[in-house]
């Protein structure tokens, strides 16, 4: 068994697909991004500083962190605190292409980290769209204020990467992760 230091019903399902037996401890941590972090940094240090928190709390069992990143250009974009903020979120992501980075640390006797970097390109959307969307609930917690796997598939007309990457958690290498520890998958 290992911890998933989160509370997300979407990493839990992924943990799940692949068969891999966990509790969830959601980490308690600032989830500011530091002055002149870039992107990559700033998933990496995220990822790492849950699984800890969670690990010194648990030293017993392997911890798993996970942060995700909507980047457009060098702008990380977080979750939406208000309807305003979703809507012009959406729309800067309107007929462009933007990256999706997810890091996940797994904290055991060591810490290892792996990064997905995943693109994705949204169509164009118009304002009373991104309305509908943010009324329809689903992007309030969501970084980028979208969920490719519920109402805004719509809107993707493509992705390169990893679909479980930019759901929040890459099964790819968090696999590799669990495995070279010693957890089955």
């Amino acid at each position: 068994m290992i911890i998933l230091a989160s509370q997300s019903p979407r990493r839990a399902e992924l943990l799940q697909q692949i068969g891999v037996a966990f509790q969830s401890r959601p980490a308690d941590i600032d989830e500011t991004p530091l002055p002149a972090e870039s992107p990559e940094d700033f998933v990496r240090r995220m990822a790492i500083e849950k699984a800890r928190a969670i690990h010194t709390q648990h030293p017993e069992y392997p911890v798993l962190g996970s942060d995700t990143a909507v980047v457009l250009g060098e702008r990380i974009l977080g979750k939406p605190e208000n309807r305003e903020q979703a809507v012009e979120m959406l729309l800067n992501l309107s007929g462009r292409e933007h990256r999706v980075l997810t890091g996940v640390a797994l904290a055991h006797r060591k810490i290892d980290f792996a990064l997905s970097e995943s693109r994705v390109v949204l169509r164009e959307i118009t304002r009373e769209e991104a309305t509908r969307y943010w009324d329809s609930g689903e992007p309030a917690d969501k970084a980028g204020g979208y969920a490719i796997q519920g109402h805004a598939a719509v809107f993707i007309r493509r992705i390169e990467g990893s679909y479980s990457g930019i759901m929040g958690l890459p099964l790819y290498e968090t696999a590799q992760l669990l495995a070279a520890a010693g957890v089955s998958v």
